[in-house]
């Protein structure tokens, strides 16, 4: 049997989701996407989860789309490689994803790499790590999220910097515009992605998916929506379970182990 290309294993509350086609610098053809898809969907479906983590295995984090592999798959109405159950991780399409991703990134990130980060909502680079948005290089656009969500990370002047002209970057750049969160020396990089995540997942699962529903919902839909459900939310994780066991470790001084009820 043929390797997976995209690898999943559960660590505690956390699903970790690795890139593994590392002889092709983890290029994405039809399989990973798919294959990357479905582990998102894993993610939002199955209640034990509450965080992914999103690495890569080999010598680089991805060198981006395999147009000689997806090329011919571009028809009338784009890209289509979300199958039944699976989930866009670029989010520029179907279901929204309620769980929130950390990334971890090292060697050469291009294109959808740098857009799977941005869809993501914590990134942490190698120091070594060289980023690029090189579509226009290629006669195409960044259609995962790039032109979005690029300008609102880091700028528009840094956004178009970037997109507009298809130049690399390094780590240091990347976190002086705000693209990545931290940067550790190479090889340092999962397991510090591993601790934000596990970090994540020992809070109330309820309460931070509320807040980054909340987030998200201020971006999409502006202050005036998010506001409104601010208070509604509040009485509802009031009434949790999770808000019981964490006002119990508050008093007794403990650390509260959170249910997600």
């Amino acid at each position: 049997m043929t390797e997976p290309k995209i690898l999943t294993e559960r660590r505690g509350h956390v699903l970790l989701i690795a890139f593994n086609r590392p002889e092709k610098r983890n290029a994405a053809d039809y399989d990973l996407l798919s294959q990357l898809a479905a582990a998102y969907g894993e993610l939002e479906r199955n209640p034990e989860l509450r965080v992914g983590l999103v690495y890569a295995i080999g010598e680089h984090f991805t060198a981006g789309l395999d147009l000689a592999d997806l090329g011919p798959r571009i028809g009338a109405d784009g890209l289509s490689f979300t199958e039944q159950g699976g989930i866009d991780p670029w989010q520029v399409s179907g279901v929204q994803l309620t769980k929130p991703v950390v990334v971890a990134v090292h060697g050469t990130c291009l294109t959808l790499g740098i857009e799977l980060m941005l869809a993501a909502d914590i990134s942490v680079a190698a120091r070594s790590t060289t980023f690029g948005q090189i579509e226009v290089t290629r006669g195409i656009l960044p259609f995962g999220g790039a032109t979005l969500r690029f300008p609102r990370a880091v700028g528009w002047g840094n956004a178009m910097r970037y997109i507009l002209t298809g130049d690399t970057f390094d780590s240091a750049e990347a976190l002086r515009i705000g693209l990545v969160q931290e940067v550790v020396d190479d090889g340092e990089q999962f397991d510090r992605a591993l601790a934000i995540a596990e970090r994540i997942a020992a809070q109330a699962p309820l309460a931070v998916q509320a807040a980054l529903s909340n987030a998200k919902r201020a971006v999409r839909e502006g202050d005036a929506a998010a506001e409104s459900e601010l208070q509604p939310t509040l009485v509802r994780l009031v009434a949790s379970e999770d808000a019981a066991i964490g006002m119990r470790a508050f008093l007794t001084r403990t650390e509260a182990e959170f249910v997600g009820r």
